[in-house]
């Protein structure tokens, strides 16, 4: 995506001076007395997400005025000010004062002027901000356009955008940072990754686990997994219409951990990097795996099909075992997992999940520091046992429809053993009403939490 930062030195930027019911007094005040008097005429009352242009006596715009949230406000929204692309005229802008804060402010304004235009004139805001003092340019630009990759390959449809697109994405964007690039496909996998090609062994367009090693073999060792089910149909356990009209999101962990990775290699980060994508298409055919059929996993568990709708677990739980056996340092898995996360956490705040205190808390510091929420949930060892089936090791979904994040995580659990830590995130990607910096359609979640995380951590 382009950038939105005007770099050249310019004294012609129109200033945005932020302003709060409770600082509007002061600030109007400061005002020339014909600007009060068209705020006033205009009804402006610095309501959170207001806009207002102020005339210059030439025709131009003097100045712009934005509302936000009271500094005391329970619900006040960092990003509010990711709105302002889609409300100001073209030109170019600077920030007149200070929001509350300010590199949040102007990721969320990058954030912000993403549009989805692969299908039709959708053209991105003709604006762009002076970068605000000591804020990273660089690093705002680097998680923005991170960010805009994850939501195209969201937001791009099956038919455009299946696991061979995606490899192909993969492929590019491990070319362009000089990383290792590898990919296992169709009949291939079932020898050494069941469980990946008995869910995409239905559909026409061949399964695949696409692999990427970047870094310095001595730094160290970190995996992302990244759920990559381009469609997800249910299989046999067919969703109604309704639970399969925004599908083409399930291979939301794969477009976060591209996304992820973009950023850490971008970053140079003092990391052995190493990515799987299990892509697949859950499809309906004469060959389509069954409820209560059993697969032996790449790790030797034995797994009873529940249901033919849990199929993410399948698919990361081949590709886990593969990165566990690697002893990474840390590995992270992303994905699309269960409507128990969305009905428990709705869809803004993901849950995650690790036994390693440390990375806990560092997540929940980073997930707030960067205003991409995540909630930790427990890996609840009572809960283990709903797992067992009578027939095989595990089942993939246990009956009675309790906990299903959490069983869900702890059946990945079943699939990781020689980490030095797992953290499970249980994306939605996908946001449903659009919000400020937040536009409606597929999300880049969890994704710029976890690179300051290891931005902090391999530096």
């Amino acid at each position: 995506m382009p950038s939105v930062f005007e770099t050249a030195p310019t004294t012609a930027a129109t200033p945005i001076t932020f302003v709060t019911k409770a600082t509007w007094d002061a600030i109007q005040g400061e005002l020339p007395a014909p600007a009060r008097q068209f705020a006033a005429a205009n009804d402006f009352a610095a309501k959170a997400g207001k806009l207002l242009v102020l005339p210059a006596a030439d025709g131009g715009i003097a100045q712009v005025l934005f509302g936000l949230e009271d500094a005391d406000h329970k619900a006040r929204d960092p990003f509010r000010p990711g709105a302002l692309p889609g409300l100001l005229p073209p030109g170019i802008y600077r920030f007149a004062n200070a929001p509350y804060d300010t590199r949040l402010a102007a990721l969320a304004f990058a954030l912000g002027c993403y549009r989805f235009g692969r299908y039709r004139m959708n053209k991105a805001p003709e604006v762009r901000l002076v970068p605000p003092d000591g804020v990273d340019t660089a690093e705002i630009i680097r998680m923005a356009d991170a960010a805009a990759l994850a939501r195209d390959l969201i937001n791009t449809p099956s038919n455009d955008m299946g696991p061979a697109e995606l490899a192909e994405v993969a492929r590019d964007l491990a070319m362009r940072f000089g990383a290792a690039f590898n990919c296992i496909d169709g009949d291939e996998l079932a020898p050494n990754f069941p469980l990946i090609h008995a869910v995409g062994m239905a559909s026409s367009r061949a399964p695949r686990l696409i692999d990427i090693g970047w870094g310095d073999p001595d730094h160290p060792k970190v995996t992302l997994v990244g759920k990559g089910v381009c469609f997800d149909t249910g299989g046999l356990d067919l969703k109604p219409s309704s639970g399969m009209l925004i599908m083409k999101k399930d291979m939301g962990g794969a477009a976060n951990v591209l996304a992820l990775a973009r950023m850490v290699m971008d970053a140079k980060l003092k990391v052995r990097l190493r990515v799987l994508i299990p892509a697949v298409e859950n499809a309906v055919a004469g060959n389509a795996f069954r409820p209560l059929d059993i697969f032996t996993s790449r790790k030797g568990i034995t797994v009873e099909i529940g249901n033919t709708d849990a199929e993410g677990r399948l698919v990361l739980a081949d590709a886990l075992a593969l990165a566990d056996e690697e002893k990474p340092e840390l590995l992270i898995d992303l994905g699309t997992l269960t409507g128990a996360a969305r009905v428990a956490l709705g869809p803004d705040l993901p849950p995650f999940y690790t036994n390693d205190e440390t990375l806990a808390a560092d997540v929940a510091s980073c997930a707030t520091s960067e205003n991409d929420p995540l909630w930790r949930m427990p890996l609840w060892p009572p809960y283990d046992a709903w797992l067992d089936s009578k027939t095989a090791t595990i089942t993939n979904a246990p009956s009675g429809g309790f906990a299903g994040s959490i069983t869900c995580a702890l059946f990945l659990q079943r699939f990781v053993e020689h980490a030095g830590s797992w953290l499970h995130v249980d994306i939605y990607g996908w946001t449903p009403s659009a919000k400020p910096a937040r536009p409606e359609g597929g999300e880049c979640q969890a994704a710029r939490a976890l690179y300051t995380l290891l931005s902090e951590r391999y530096a």
